[in-house]
């Protein structure tokens, strides 16, 4: 996997603010919070509402496994939705879970403010969950501190061993695994840029509604914990942005903001 130049986090606040620069005509939303510290070091537009993308998919998996014994089977869809964002396996359980009402429950459980299901018109869309970088900070944050623990280390364990590839061809190292240094464990999430990459992934393949989610603009998001700090960055891109274009803007945005 490709790894670029990982620039080194830095532990201590500077006294003044860095300045990071959003690119033209990109929405942009960050935050990152430091758990031995226990507070946000660097934010913007917390609360403005991104649509999930893949991201949602670590809500689907928590969601399944309060509820159910997982199965043999259930970890031969899981690792891969969580590992390689596999898009089949995260319908299955979208199906099995009753759609948006996996996000009803989580919300409550999770204790999310902006987080709400897909559009009444298209239940079906598990990306389309609208969700914002403080939700996103505090899904985190259960996962890491709440959850029982076999579903802690379960999740964790996948999204440590995230492959350079997702199941349908695009590469996701962008954002922290390109801009920062391992110990990691990431969730990506990418929509919008059409079925099958233009550039496809170079590394190992695996086998009327309120919040706007910018529909018609391609979204990528990175998020994850990097060792003792949670990273969330989420983007919306100009209408016909390629991947390409779109995954160096995210890399030296989480890039800036991982400075803190």
């Amino acid at each position: 996997m490709s790894s670029g130049s990982p620039e080194p986090r830095v532990s201590v606040t500077p006294s003044k603010a860095p300045v990071v620069r959003v690119p033209a005509g990109v929405r942009a939303s960050y935050e990152v919070f430091d758990r031995a510290a226990g507070r946000v070091v660097v934010a913007r537009a917390t609360r403005r509402t991104f649509r999930s993308a893949s991201v949602v998919k670590i809500l689907i998996a928590l969601d399944y496994m309060d509820r159910h014994a997982v199965s043999a089977a259930d970890r031969r869809l899981l690792v891969p939705m969580l590992r390689s964002s596999d898009d089949a396996a995260a319908t299955e359980f979208w199906r099995r879970g009753g759609q948006g009402r996996i996000i009803e429950r989580m919300v409550r459980k999770v204790g999310l403010e902006d987080t709400a299901p897909p559009p009444a018109e298209k239940p079906g869309f598990w990306g389309y969950t609208a969700l914002s970088a403080r939700d996103v900070v505090r899904m985190y944050r259960y996962l890491l501190d709440e959850a029982p623990e076999a579903q802690r280390e379960f999740v964790l364990e996948q999204l440590r061993r995230s492959t350079p590839c997702g199941t349908d061809g695009f590469d996701q190292t962008f954002g922290i695994p390109r801009a920062l240094m391992r110990p990691w464990a990431v969730k990506q999430g990418w929509s919008g840029f059409g079925e099958t990459p233009a550039e496809p992934c170079r590394g190992v393949r695996p086998a009327a509604w309120g919040p706007d989610l910018g529909l018609g603009r391609p979204v990528l998001h990175t998020t994850g914990v990097v060792g003792d700090r949670i990273v969330v960055v989420l983007t919306l891109h100009p209408a016909g942005t390629s991947f390409r274009t779109a995954t160096a803007r995210i890399t030296s945005l989480t890039r800036q903001v991982a400075r803190v």
